[in-house]
Order: C-alpha cells, then sequence, then structure tokens
C-alpha cells in the first residue's frame, strides 16, 4: 500500500506493534531474563517478502495468513518458571480463527498442479521403465501421460470453476431480484446480520437501510454478507484451465527430460534424482501454505511420491517379466 488511508493505518499498527515490544522487553528485563537481540527475518520471511513484492499480496493471503499463525506459535513456548494466564493450547483459539484460510490460491493451485503431474508422470514412466528397456516405448509413454494427464487437469478444472462460477452467479442474481422485489425485507436481513456481529440494533437498522438505498452497493454487500462470495472474485475457468494445464505439463515434463535427452544408460537414475529433487522442492514450497517447517514438507512429500513410484516399478517389472 503506498499513498493510501491503509497505507498509513499500516504505519500506525506497525508503531502500536513497537510500543507493545518495548512493554514486553522492559517486563523480561525486569525479571532477570535478557533482552532479545534485534529482529534478523530468517530465510522463509525473507523469500515470502520478495514473493509479495513480485506477486503482490493479495495473490499471497493464504501464505501470509500461514505465517501469520507459525509467528504466533511462539506464545506457546511459555517458559516453565513464570506463571499467569494458561495459554491456548495448539487447535484452539487461533487455528479457529484461521480454519480454512488455506485453502484456495491460484499459486497454491499451481504448486499441487505440478506436484500431479510429477507424481503421476513419474509412477508412469518408472512402471513402464521397469517393464521395457525399449526407450522409444518410455519416452511415448511419457509424453501421452503428460498430454493426457495435462488436458484431463485442465478440462477438469474448467467445468468446475465454470460450475461454481455459474452457482455463484444464480445466487447473486436472485439476491438482485429480491432486492428490487423486497428492499425493505433485504434490510431487516442485512440489520440481523450486522446485529448478530455485534452492532446495537437501531445502529444496525440505520446502516441497512443506508446500504439498500444504493442497489448496486447494497447487492455487493449483501453478496459479502449473506451469501459469503466477493463478487469481484468468482473465478475465471480459462485461468483455472490453462494454469492447471501448465503447471501439470511442467511438473510431468521433469522425470521425461533424461529419457528425451537421449536416454542414456543412466536415465532412469537421472529420472530419479530430478524426480526427488522435484518432489523435496514442491513439498518444501507447500510449507509456505500450511507453516509447517520446510524439510518436513519436503520430506513428506518425497516419501510419498517415492512410495508411488516404486510400487508401479514393481509392478511394471513384474508384469513385463510375464
Amino acid at each position: 500500500e503506498n499513498g493510501t488511508v491503509r497505507a498509513e493505518l499500516f504505519r500506525r499498527l506497525a508503531g502500536e506493534a513497537e510500543a507493545q515490544a518495548t512493554i514486553w522487553r522492559a517486563q523480561l528485563t525486569s525479571r532477570g531474563h535478557p533482552a532479545p537481540g534485534p529482529f534478523v527475518p530468517d530465510a522463509r520471511t525473507r523469500l515470502v517478502a520478495s514473493l509479495v513484492q513480485w506477486l503482490g499480496p493479495r495473490r499471497l493471503k493464504n501464505v501470509l495468513a500461514a505465517m501469520k499463525v507459525r509467528g504466533m506459535a511462539v506464545y506457546g513456548a511459555a517458559m516453565p518458571s513464570e506463571s499467569g494466564h494458561a495459554l491456548p493450547p495448539a487447535g484452539s483459539v487461533f487455528e479457529r480463527r484461521h480454519r480454512g484460510l488455506g485453502g484456495g490460491g491460484n499459486l497454491r493451485a499451481a504448486v499441487f498442479g505440478v506436484n500431479d503431474g510429477l507424481v503421476s508422470n513419474a509412477s508412469l514412466i518408472l512402471g513402464v521403465a521397469g517393464a521395457t528397456s525399449d526407450l522409444k516405448v518410455v519416452v511415448m509413454s511419457g509424453v501421452a501421460g503428460m498430454a493426457a494427464g495435462a488436458f484431463a487437469m485442465a478440462a477438469g478444472e474448467y467445468v468446475s470453476v465454470q460450475s461454481q462460477r455459474e452457482l455463484y452467479q444464480y445466487q447473486i442474481a436472485l439476491e438482485r431480484d429480491e432486492l428490487k422485489q423486497y428492499p425493505e425485507a433485504e434490510a431487516q436481513e442485512l440489520a440481523l446480520i450486522y446485529a448478530a456481529k455485534g452492532l446495537p440494533p437501531k445502529q444496525a437498522d440505520r446502516l441497512a437501510k443506508r446500504l439498500v438505498a444504493d442497489p448496486e452497493n447494497a447487492l455487493d454487500t449483501l453478496a459479502r454478507e449473506e451469501l459469503g462470495l466477493n463478487p469481484s472474485e468468482l473465478g475465471s475457468p480459462l485461468g483455472a484451465a490453462a494454469s492447471s494445464l501448465c503447471a501439470f505439463a511442467a511438473g510431468a515434463l521433469v522425470p521425461l527430460l533424461p529419457w528425451l535427452a537421449g536416454g542414456s544408460a543412466n536415465a532412469l537414475g537421472w529420472s530419479i534424482g530430478l524426480t526427488a529433487a522435484g518432489l523435496f522442492s514442491v513439498g518444501a514450497t507447500l510449507s509456505l501454505f500450511t507453516g509447517r517447517h520446510a524439510i518436513y514438507s519436503g520430506a513428506r512429500m518425497l516419501a510419498l511420491g517415492g512410495l508411488a513410484g516404486g510400487v508401479t516399478y514393481v509392478l511394471g517389472h513384474l508384469l513385463g517379466a510375464v
């Protein structure tokens, strides 16, 4: 945010945070604990900051939410010698506040698309390579798997997003018709929603009537408050399909590259190595959305993908022998 009201608000919030930090520092030193040193952002924080500058904060909303949850974990590490209020256990206050924030987002979908292409095509190639050493058969299978999977993902994503978009548009159209026919009833609904959020009933009623007086603003508010929808962000079917196609193809190409390069005697080993590196990288990247440790997420993804590839290779080898 630059040159906006929100930019000034963020600066004021930062000032308040520094004031609170000063209070905490004074309490630590008064109890004999050393004051913490200057803050040095870790590698994860520097990476996310760079991505925010490159892609913008809106596209990284889920990543930033996960970073916030991860940062809150520091409050769960109370010193055993200190007494005071009991801290909320994991899975209670903070996690309920952020439940569902990890789902969605084009960047997250792209990472999952790469992972799908990587695991499925690597498993296919390993299965075929286990059954035969014929380079042409392996390459043909890998290219066919990449193309079929990419177009299947694109078609499925298009139908899914288009169906969801049509449903949302239908719900918004119903709200538009109700707003035209029953403006007073819609105003009462809005007033009840705001009252449920804690606004005094009279004030909620005045606010609702003021909003309904402007049909476009009223429709936008009703869609957000009653349906939980953002009319300007219903999703693009073509964009989702293109992203899925490209992401799946990019992942599927990784295990195929050594075979396309000529299929040397070490092609299988190179394919396994590139796939393993890709799986670990995808898992580490997904840790940005979950707040988990990057090494743990990468190792988990590597283990799951390795299991899939190992099983298909053994099956292919057995079938090839038969």
